[in-house]
This record gives structure tokens, C-alpha cells and sequence, in this order.
């Protein structure tokens, strides 16, 4: 039993479920992370690297070693109408052979995305661009467009990140590479039969439009799904409020995330989110 379970259960805990290590596209070790976060007052930390799980084991030995509670989690790709979404999957099983391989196979996807989207930059001047990006990925094996957002900020392209991804990596600019990620249904299995909890990243990030939301919310909810980041990073006051209320509507549980991926990056520094709205039951009462 948690000698420190009271304090997890209240309302003003200081919980961090959705960050990014090198394991990724994070900029800092996983063990940095789970420092990182230890410096900045985390009670409660998930290492969520995208379609991966090899950061975990260094950060829960780090985790453990600093006293800080620590959660598996992962964010997995998902294609829902012809766009990408998120989801975050919590406290479940990592050697799950059902999760692990499903990971195994979004994962082999984002070689073939990486060398298309290297060619489409090709195309309007910006040559060896996947070879750029590769130096910037602490795991080659998960190269994605922020290893490539990284490399055309170094080599001047455009002046940040953010940029990078406004003119060159969204739909219908030249490094955008459509790709069929998971399904929503097997996603949601993986992390259900490996005892975890699925959580809705960032929505507000996503590019589907409302009626997508909504049925994508009830597609969800339908399969099992049980929470909803309601503060991210880049998803804070109005959009705070906003999915508090889908929250509240679909009885769903309540995360609070960074979604940091390094200093002077992120727009957030992990663990500096905005709270929760008092009246949502947030994810981490399911969690220890």
C-alpha cells in the first residue's frame, strides 16, 4: 500500500500524464525527464513517448530511486476520418505481447512516412532532409516530423518548429505524407487487455472537425474508453473549459498533461500545467 496514497487521491495533485522522452521525438533522456519533473514539484508522472515503450524501464529505475510515483503510458497513432488523433494509454502491462506488438507495427509504418516525407521536401529544394532528421532522433527506429522539424529549423528553413510544422508538415504541404495508423478499436483493445486506461490526447489539437469530435467522443466511450485530457500543454483556458464540458458530458475522467517534449520547446515545462476544474474526477484516482 502507497505510504503516500492520501495525498494522491486529492484534487491539487501536481500530475504529469503525457510528456516525451528520446526514447521519441522528446529532446532529454528518460531519465532527465523523470528529473526534470522531480525538480518541478511531479507528484504523479507518466512517460508517454509516441508508439514506444523503450523508455520506461530507465525512468521508473529513475522514478524509484527519487521517491517520485511513477505510471507506464504510451501515446498511440491512431487514423480516425482520414486524420491522426491520440491516445494515451496508462498503468497498463508493458510486456503485454497483444500491446507490444500492435506497437511493433504502427512503428515499422513510420520508416515508409519518413522516406516519403524526405522525398516530398526534396521536391521544392530541401534535399537529405530524412538524413537531417535522423541525427536529431535518439531512437532512429521512431523517426517523426519533429526529428524533421528540428532539422529544417537547423538548417534555417524556417525560424521554429511551430513553423516548420505550419509550412511544410501538415496536410497539403509538401513534407505532409497521408498514413493509416491503428484503429481506434484495436488501440483501445491493446491498452484495455493489458489492464490499462485509454485517455483522449490533446484534442483540441486535432484536426477533425466537431461532428468528428462527437462521434469520435461516442465511438470512444462506446469501446470503453475512460478519460480525457482536459488540460494539455497547448490545450489551456478556453479549450480547458471547453473539454471540461465534453468531460462532464460523457462521464469521462479527467487528465492533466504537459505534453513536453524539451526545454524551450514545449510550451509548457513539465509538471507547469493548469489545474483541473475542482468539480472533475481526475484519471489518477484510478491510478494508485
Amino acid at each position: 500500500m502507497c505510504g503516500n496514497c492520501y495525498t494522491m487521491h486529492m484534487s491539487t495533485i501536481n500530475a504529469d500524464l503525457h510528456c516525451h522522452s528520446t526514447a521519441s521525438d522528446g529532446l532529454l533522456s528518460p531519465a532527465a525527464v523523470v528529473e526534470r519533473a522531480h525538480a518541478n514539484g511531479v507528484d504523479l508522472l507518466a512517460l508517454t513517448d509516441h508508439d514506444e515503450l523503450a523508455g520506461l524501464e530507465e525512468a521508473r529505475a529513475t522514478a524509484q530511486a527519487l521517491g517520485l510515483r511513477f505510471v507506464n503510458g504510451a501515446e498511440f497513432s491512431v487514423s480516425w476520418l482520414d486524420q491522426t488523433v491520440h491516445i494515451v494509454g496508462l498503468a497498463f502491462d508493458s510486456a503485454s505481447p497483444a500491446l507490444v506488438e500492435g506497437l511493433h507495427q504502427i512503428r515499422q509504418g513510420r520508416d515508409t512516412r519518413a522516406q516519403r516525407m524526405s522525398d516530398g521536401l526534396a521536391q521544392i529544394g530541401i534535399r537529405g532532409a530524412l538524413e537531417g532528421a535522423l541525427k536529431y532522433a535518439g531512437n532512429p527506429a521512431l523517426i517523426s516530423r519533429s526529428h524533421f522539424a528540428r532539422h529544417l529549423v537547423s538548417i534555417g528553413v524556417a525560424r521554429d518548429v511551430g513553423n516548420v510544422f505550419e509550412h511544410y508538415l501538415v496536410r497539403g504541404k509538401p513534407g505532409f505524407v497521408e498514413h493509416e495508423w491503428a484503429s481506434l478499436e484495436d488501440v483501445l483493445g491493446w491498452i484495455h487487455g493489458a489492464g490499462g486506461i485509454a485517455v483522449i490526447a490533446h484534442p483540441g489539437r486535432t484536426r477533425v472537425d466537431k461532428a468528428g469530435m462527437t462521434k469520435l467522443f461516442e465511438r470512444f466511450k462506446d469501446l470503453g474508453g475512460e478519460a480525457i485530457e482536459v488540460v494539455s500543454g497547448v490545450q489551456m483556458g478556453a479549450d480547458a473549459l471547453e473539454y471540461a464540458r465534453v468531460a462532464r458530458r460523457y462521464g469521462f475522467l479527467a487528465s492533466r498533461a504537459s505534453d513536453f517534449h524539451g526545454p524551450g520547446e514545449s510550451v509548457v515545462d513539465i509538471g507547469r500545467s493548469e489545474i483541473l476544474p475542482p468539480d472533475l474526477t481526475p484519471v489518477w484516482e484510478r491510478l494508485v
